[in-house]
């Protein structure tokens, strides 16, 4: 595993041992980035189901000031600090233990609003329709922004109410989904 593209290009990222997580392939994480971006100016990431935190740091490699990689996984958690070290920017990342849920109700307080936001969590685990559903309603997701779902190739989700499909694509098991927050005229 390693980042694909940008500033941290080709180094090298540690994943977590076991079958707790299922990291991002290189392949989908290209083909992902290809989809939303490839390149950002500015703006904030959020990664709710970190694993090893590559998502976020390919959005940071990317072009993204900020990401915050939320995990609940002790080991998870370490493996993230490591890789954020192999960037040298340590300042670019919050690192946060927490439950998906909670993390959200923590980013409604604090009045966060995220350009991006990585909805990648352990396929017999999901809820994410009900968390995209709780992050537009709490208005965690800038206008225009964007919520990238990866599932099982079998999960057909539904567009909340304020978002709209942007894109699906298959690969393999997997199935990446591109939800674009809608801009009110």
């Amino acid at each position: 595993m390693r980042v694909v593209a940008g500033e941290y290009r080709g180094r090298r990222l540690k994943a977590l041992s076991g079958d707790n997580t299922r990291p991002t392939t290189d392949k989908v994480k290209e083909s992902i980035f290809n989809m939303i971006g490839p390149y950002f100016d500015g703006g904030q990431v959020l990664d709710l189901y970190a694993g090893s935190g590559g998502l976020g740091i390919e959005a940071i490699s990317r072009g993204m000031d900020e990401a915050y990689l939320v995990d609940k996984n002790f080991q998870a958690l370490k493996i993230i600090r490591e890789n954020i070290a192999i960037t040298k920017e340590p300042q670019k990342f919050q690192v946060i233990k927490r439950d998906a849920d909670q993390a959200l109700a923590e980013f409604k307080t604090d009045n966060l609003a995220f350009d991006l936001i990585l909805l990648d969590p352990p396929y017999a685990k999901q809820k994410i329709a009900q968390q995209m559903t709780y992050i537009v309603e709490n208005n965690l997701l800038a206008p225009g922004g964007l919520i990238v779902c990866e599932t099982d190739k079998t999960v057909e989700l539904e567009p909340v109410a304020g978002l709209s499909e942007n894109r699906r694509q298959t690969y393999g098991i997997t199935a990446v989904t591109i939800f674009r927050k809608e801009v009110e005229e």
